[in-house]
Protein backbone atom coordinates (compact mmCIF):
# COMPACT_ATOMS: atom_id res chain seq x y z
CA UNK A 1 0.00 0.00 0.00
CA UNK A 2 2.92 2.72 0.60
CA UNK A 3 3.77 1.95 -2.77
CA UNK A 4 0.97 2.69 -3.88
CA UNK A 5 0.32 6.04 -1.70
CA UNK A 6 3.77 7.26 -3.19
CA UNK A 7 3.11 6.56 -6.78
CA UNK A 8 -0.20 8.29 -6.63
CA UNK A 9 0.96 11.59 -4.48
CA UNK A 10 4.08 11.87 -6.91
CA UNK A 11 2.45 11.36 -10.58
CA UNK A 12 -0.69 13.20 -8.92
CA UNK A 13 1.54 16.47 -7.74
CA UNK A 14 3.81 16.36 -11.18
CA UNK A 15 1.10 15.86 -13.39
CA UNK A 16 -1.13 18.91 -12.49
CA UNK A 17 -1.71 21.37 -15.00
CA UNK A 18 0.56 19.04 -17.80
CA UNK A 19 -0.07 19.50 -21.17
CA UNK A 20 -2.11 16.17 -21.40
CA UNK A 21 -4.62 18.09 -19.06
CA UNK A 22 -4.52 21.06 -21.55
CA UNK A 23 -5.11 18.04 -24.77
CA UNK A 24 -8.05 16.20 -22.78
CA UNK A 25 -9.04 19.83 -22.32
CA UNK A 26 -8.85 21.23 -25.28
CA UNK A 27 -10.43 18.19 -26.50
CA UNK A 28 -13.59 18.39 -24.48
CA UNK A 29 -14.30 21.60 -25.42
CA UNK A 30 -14.71 20.39 -28.67
CA UNK A 31 -17.52 18.52 -27.96
CA UNK A 32 -15.48 14.90 -27.61
CA UNK A 33 -16.78 12.28 -25.04
CA UNK A 34 -15.83 12.81 -21.55
CA UNK A 35 -16.32 9.37 -20.70
CA UNK A 36 -14.35 8.36 -24.02
CA UNK A 37 -11.12 10.79 -23.41
CA UNK A 38 -11.36 9.95 -20.24
CA UNK A 39 -10.90 6.20 -20.68
CA UNK A 40 -8.63 6.69 -23.43
CA UNK A 41 -6.40 8.46 -21.26
CA UNK A 42 -6.03 5.78 -18.75
CA UNK A 43 -5.09 3.23 -21.14
CA UNK A 44 -2.60 5.49 -23.01
CA UNK A 45 -1.19 6.32 -18.93
CA UNK A 46 -1.63 2.45 -18.26
CA UNK A 47 0.42 1.15 -21.46
CA UNK A 48 3.14 3.67 -20.55
CA UNK A 49 3.13 2.88 -17.46
CA UNK A 50 3.96 -0.61 -18.06
CA UNK A 51 6.43 -0.13 -20.48
CA UNK A 52 8.54 2.39 -17.98
CA UNK A 53 7.97 -0.72 -15.26
CA UNK A 54 9.27 -3.26 -17.45
CA UNK A 55 11.87 -0.92 -18.99
CA UNK A 56 13.15 0.02 -15.38
CA UNK A 57 13.37 -3.41 -14.66
CA UNK A 58 15.35 -4.40 -17.16
CA UNK A 59 17.52 -1.29 -16.72
CA UNK A 60 18.13 -2.06 -13.04
CA UNK A 61 19.80 -4.95 -13.75
CA UNK A 62 21.98 -3.88 -16.29
CA UNK A 63 23.05 -0.31 -14.98
CA UNK A 64 24.14 0.85 -11.62
CA UNK A 65 21.11 2.78 -9.90
CA UNK A 66 23.41 5.82 -9.23
CA UNK A 67 23.70 6.71 -13.37
CA UNK A 68 20.03 6.04 -13.81
CA UNK A 69 19.52 8.76 -11.19
CA UNK A 70 21.84 11.08 -12.48
CA UNK A 71 21.01 10.60 -15.64
CA UNK A 72 17.21 11.39 -14.76
CA UNK A 73 18.29 14.51 -13.06
CA UNK A 74 20.30 15.65 -15.84
CA UNK A 75 17.11 14.86 -18.56
CA UNK A 76 14.62 16.79 -16.10
CA UNK A 77 17.16 19.56 -15.90
CA UNK A 78 17.65 19.78 -19.48
CA UNK A 79 14.31 19.96 -20.16
CA UNK A 80 13.83 22.66 -17.87
CA UNK A 81 16.14 24.88 -19.43
CA UNK A 82 14.80 24.26 -22.95
CA UNK A 83 11.45 24.63 -21.50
Amino acid sequence: MKSLFIAFGAIFLAELGDKTQLAILAMRSKGLSGWGLFFGAMLAFTVLTAIAILFGGWLQTKVPVEVIQKVAAGSFMLIGVLT
